[in-house]
């Protein structure tokens, strides 16, 4: 019977399968009409009955992508990564014993070493292995490379410094496989000042090693200018938290995430090592801040899938987008998808702390076929920025590119 449907399907509609997607998952506010079954498009309906069983959620199941192409750290990049940040400690210890207060001393380091280099260092790290896919390999030596990795560490000390004024507004249980720091016993709203203080320290540690440079303006101006976007990100965020779902809007959500998550995630990390390469040819910014940024998104609406349909013993977090009413991917499409019932049943259950809500949130997402769509948007994205990267002509290697790519497809943390 299988054989036999697929002899009858016309293989026009297969190849038809993209243009489909593309106007049946829109990006703007209005709902295209298409012949649905179910309220799936008929299209969909049919070649998912060809294929007789959903298709595995790739982010679940890491088999499409080699292992070669997906892992593009090593363990002697992320241990060499990691061996220069009692450095980083010990510098900021000392500078801060300068200033006479040596149980803010003592407590900063808990903070730090609590903080700092517990995830996965994919920001640092990024910096690190831009820097070296940038520079010819004569440039590549051992004091040269350390600065990379210090530039690294600042990112990171910055990325500690959003997750921990983001899980004290979001009241978030766990971060990173352990409590977040305001959970932490004795500690509390105390986070909010060991927050600050990294995200200064990290100037503390740019200036005793970048002073020196002709980027050093240029990376200050850089970690000011991304700071203060991503923190416009954040206000964009948490005032979307408290609209009702019926108002997010997907223009709305990309705002959020281009200014809260894909200037610093993707574009600081690259734009850095650019800086310290000595780039100075703005096209070369420019084009590369457009992929990066495309990057970014994809990144979020990874992150947003995770949230909900994610194992938390591999992203260590649990999710809490649905119960903290967040502008997510999911929340969106599922309103451009949903008829009047199920919508109703968003506005009343989504944002909602009791646990029978939330399931029937997911439940609800479960219905529109959300996990498969996001899994098409997936291979979609990944096509499409592949393709930017190729078209890309500033100086910037491919690779360079295509590495950071590689690692976030198909990720499960």
């Amino acid at each position: 019977m299988f054989k036999l449907a697929q002899k009858l399907l016309p293989q026009q509609r297969l190849l038809q399968r993209t243009a489909l997607m593309r106007r049946f998952i829109s990006t703007s506010d209005e709902v295209k009409s298409v012949d649905t079954i179910g309220g799936l498009p008929t299209e969909l309906v049919n070649e998912k009955k060809l294929k007789k069983t959903t298709r595995t959620l790739s982010t679940l199941q890491n088999h499409s992508v080699p292992i070669a192409a997906r892992v593009t750290v090593s363990k002697d990049e992320s241990r060499d990564f990691m061996a220069v940040f009692p450095d980083v400690v010990r510098d900021l210890t000392n500078y801060t014993k300068g200033f006479n207060c040596s149980d803010a001393v003592k407590w900063f380091a808990q903070v730090m070493q609590y903080n700092v280099p517990r995830g996965k260092k994919n920001r640092g790290i990024l910096t690190v292995l831009t820097y070296k896919n940038l520079v010819p390999a004569e440039d590549l030596t051992p004091e040269n490379i350390k600065l990379a990795q210090y530039l690294g560490w600042c990112v990171e000390m910055l990325q500690s410094f959003f997750i921990m004024s983001d899980d004290v507004m979001d009241n978030s249980i766990t971060r990173r496989g352990q409590k977040c720091w305001h959970r932490v016993e004795s500690v509390g709203l105390i986070a909010i000042n060991d927050a600050i203080m990294i995200e200064n320290a990290m100037y503390a540690i740019l200036k005793q090693h970048f002073s020196h440079l002709d980027c050093y303006v240029a990376l200050m101006e850089l970690f000011h200018e991304v700071t203060y976007i991503t923190t416009c990100g954040q206000s964009l965020d948490l005032l979307n938290s408290n609209k009702s779902v019926s108002e997010f809007t997907m223009e709305n959500y990309k705002a959020i995430v281009d200014n809260k998550t894909a200037h610093y995630s993707f574009y600081l990390p690259f734009a850095l090592a650019m800086h310290l390469a000595g780039y100075k040819d703005a096209e070369a910014f420019r084009q590369s801040k457009t992929i990066l940024l495309e990057m970014g998104h994809f990144f979020q609406v990874q992150d947003d899938f995770l949230d909900c349909f994610g194992n938390p013993e591999v992203t260590g977090k649990v999710g809490t987008d649905i119960q903290d009413n967040k502008c997510s991917w999911l929340a969106v499409v599922a309103m451009q998808r949903a008829n009047a019932e199920q919508k109703q049943i968003m506005i009343d259950s989504y944002g909602q702390s009791d646990p029978l809500k939330v399931e029937r949130v997911k439940a609800l997402y479960k219905e529109l076929s959300l996990p498969s769509t996001y899994a098409i948007f997936e291979e979609e994205s990944y096509n499409m920025i592949k393709t930017h990267i190729q078209q890309t002509s500033r100086g910037v290697p491919h690779q360079t590119f295509l590495q950071i790519l590689n690692k976030i497809y198909q990720r499960d943390s």
